[in-house]
């Protein structure tokens, strides 16, 4: 049964500590008598109810890792096999045991847990690289089983695909485009890994396809940046666009065109506050009509921002900003299925972009605006916005005010007294098949998203973008859901170069004590995801804005072209990570 570890002064609720039994053990569809998962997000439910691993390949690792003390369950199994290699077993595959019958769903996705148990910290790449993962299986039908029982196979999963050659298919370079078609022709392969399968043949059908595999992570969905690092950028103009926003455009130094930026994506600035304090970094949505050769950003003057601040009183037309290339993953799709565009405030500037897109392009596809501001004084772009819904033949304008003035008009400035809620937007029942992309306060997300869900939205199809730093994912650490804001580190400062983290608007020295950029961002409360700590999985890859680093250990796949894995990275210099 789960219980508390203690690990780099954090406590760790597992279940991994497995040990041997005696006598039967029913085995149910979640779960085997007795046993549980402590992280139920990365291990266990209906698809991973029971995990296997071969006695074949603790020979092997206690030939390898030199090792003469390795105990069956030590890999966090259930059942400890004798045969059922990973090179033969397929998906698919049923088994009958005793009295219940199983089927193979998917490989163990290795976390770090596996490595607290082995005492081995890499042991997460290890399985990947060496082949020797271990598979999960589900419970078809429930029953007692014992050990020293004989395994039969009763049938064999359709593409015969093997467990090991669908890990590398997902976590090693190189795979084909018939092998994720056949991954995906597997009916009994689990839903998450279908979902990364069709992500990496969604990844090869589009172009300019980013370099990494974005089966791992969403950051390696995004194109290669457009240039290394800051540029600078010449402000061209400045617009007021309502009472706390206002809209730089910027064009290259040289004169020359800027490359293109995707409807959606990101700018990240240096904001110079003046004098001799350091640069501030910020990052601002691209709000303007795409592929213009020149960028505008809009910017929130809030009442503390320092930076917003700063631009607000020092940027004039004539003066540079460095800026590092678009980037962001949070970007209008290609298709002919209905867009829903939802936002409050200045969360506008992403998804009007991307109207901006569908207006250029003349698009026939049916368009929801929908938009919430308090008043007519703080609605930014409103008459842009209207004029660019007025070209398209399938638009539609839903704009809440929620405190209108006197002298905003209904029918004409705004259609709808109140806040754009989850109510108002299951009342008008958007599309099923639509793609929506949903921008402001993270409370105004989490509840849109859940209310266009309700309509009936697929999960996948609903697309949010955060504008500061985004949730942390810390899977079986007890106590992560309390939330402290980004600081400089306890103790001593660091002598190394300096790391920025652009989300979060810090900025530290780097210590060579921190063993990688995730644990100095864990030191400064930086909020970050991760699980296998070693470079396998990505989830920790996000982008590198400018800098280098070096890895150790090397990354199984390395990510995509201008990302990097903060778990197994140091800075090979001065760094900005979008964090």
């Amino acid at each position: 049964m789960p219980k508390d570890i203690p690990w780099h002064g954090k406590t760790v609720h597992t279940g991994v500590y497995k040990q041997t039994v005696a006598g039967p053990r029913m085995v149910r569809r979640l779960n085997i008598d007795g046993d549980g998962q402590g992280d139920l997000g990365g291990h266990g439910g209906e698809q991973r109810a029971v995990l296997v691993y071969q006695t074949d390949s603790y020979r092997y690792w206690a030939n390898e890792l030199g090792r003469d003390d390795l105990v069956p369950g030590q890999f966090g199994e259930n059942f400890t096999v004798d045969g059922l290699p990973d090179d033969e077993v397929c998906i698919g595959d049923r088994y009958r045991i005793g009295d219940a019958l199983f089927e193979v769903t998917q490989p163990r996705v290795t976390c770090y847990r596996v490595g607290l148990r082995m005492g081995e910290p890499q042991m997460a790449a290890l399985l990947v690289a060496h082949h020797r993962p271990g598979f999960y299986l589900r419970v078809i039908e429930e029953g007692e089983v014992e050990a020293g029982q004989e395994i039969i196979k009763v049938s064999t999963g359709p593409e015969a695909m093997t467990v090991e050659e669908i890990d590398r298919v997902l976590y090693l370079p190189g795979h084909t485009r018939e092998q994720v078609e056949r991954a995906l022709r597997i009916p009994a392969l689990s839903p998450g890994w279908q979902s990364s399968m069709q992500t990496l043949l969604d990844q090869a059908d589009s172009e300019g396809a980013s370099s990494g595999s974005a089966g791992l992570n969403t950051a390696a969905t995004a194109p290669p940046p457009a240039w290394p690092g800051f540029r600078p950028l010449t402000v061209t103009h400045l617009q007021s666009e309502s009472r706390s926003v206002f809209s730089l455009h910027l064009a290259a130094a040289d004169g020359s065109a800027l490359p293109a930026a995707l409807p959606g994506q990101f700018l990240t600035v240096k904001v110079r506050p003046g004098g001799s304090d350091p640069p501030l970094i910020r990052s601002y949505s691209l709000s303007g009509e795409p592929g213009t050769g020149a960028y505008r950003i809009s910017v929130k003057v809030e009442p503390h921002g320092a930076a917003s601040n700063a631009l607000r009183a020092h940027i004039r037309v004539g003066d540079h900003l460095d800026a590092a290339a678009p980037r962001g993953t949070f970007r209008l799709t290609d298709g002919d299925n209905p867009v829903v565009l939802v936002s409050a405030g200045v969360g506008v500037t992403p998804v009007l972009a991307m109207l901006h897109s569908l207006a250029r392009d003349h698009s026939t596809r049916q368009v929801w605006w929908l938009h919430g501001a308090r008043d007519g004084t703080e609605h930014p772009f409103a008459q842009e916005s209207r004029d660019l819904i007025a070209t398209l033949p399938n638009a539609r304008s839903t704009v809440c005010y929620s405190r209108p003035a006197p002298s905003d008009q209904l029918g004409a400035d705004y259609t709808e007294a109140g806040r754009l809620s989850a109510e108002l937007v299951r009342r008008l029942g958007p599309p099923t098949d639509a793609d929506a992309y949903v921008c402001g306060p993270t409370v105004f997300m989490d509840s849109l998203t859940a209310a266009l869900v309700d309509c009936g939205l697929a999960t996948s199809r609903v697309h949010t973008e955060i504008f500061g730093a985004g949730s942390a994912l810390t899977p079986g650490i007890k106590g992560s859901s309390t939330t402290t804001a980004p600081h400089q580190p306890a103790g001593p400062p660091g002598t190394g170069p300096e790391v920025s983290f652009a989300r979060s608007g810090l900025t530290v020295p780097w210590n060579e004590d921190q063993g990688s950029l995730l644990e100095l961002a864990e030191a400064c409360d930086v909020p970050t995801q991760w699980s296998c700590r070693t470079g396998v999985c990505h989830t920790c890859e996000l982008a590198l804005m400018s800098g280098a680093v070096h890895y150790s250990p090397d990354p199984v796949e390395p990510p995509a072209e201008g990302n990097i894995l903060i778990c197994c990275s140091k800075p090979a210099g001065e760094v900005v990570l979008d964090l």
